[in-house]
């Protein structure tokens, strides 16, 4: 698979994975919606019950932002199977307005509750997949 097309799969997907690494050096994974325009995939924290606002994401980025995102389709035709992964520098942002709305134009529930933040870009350096076969 070449990057224009890793690229492609990534950005169409619904869900995503986002790993970072905590201060003692153990991968911490969570789910995530996202949009990316350009080389950069925008998630932002949202309003959906949490135990805290302090997310350990935040902490891990901010004590080392190389990150890993990671979407796939699962199907029980395995001949459909395929995984794309992306590898980048996350930062938070100070100025989030013009990734909130293009998170509204792909979610709709963001439309109706904008995220309050903050939001995490990931400027991707790397884009890597796989297809069980051509489609």
């Amino acid at each position: 698979m070449g990057r224009e097309q890793a690229r492609e799969l990534f950005v169409d997907a619904r869900v995503a994975r986002l790993a970072t690494i905590t201060a003692s050096g153990a991968p911490h994974l969570v789910p995530i919606v996202f949009v990316g325009y350009g080389s950069t995939i925008y998630t932002a924290v949202d309003a959906k019950p949490k135990r805290t606002t302090a997310l350990k994401r935040l902490a891990n980025i901010a004590a080392n932002p190389q990150v890993t995102l990671l979407v796939d389709q699962y199907t029980d035709d395995w001949t459909q199977l395929w995984w794309v992964r992306a590898d980048g520098t996350a930062r938070v942002l100070e100025d989030s307005a013009n990734a909130i709305v293009l998170l509204a134009q792909k979610y709709p529930q963001y439309r109706e509750q904008p995220p309050p933040g903050p939001v995490i870009a990931v400027d991707v350096e790397r884009w890597t997949g796989w297809l069980a076969s051509a489609f």
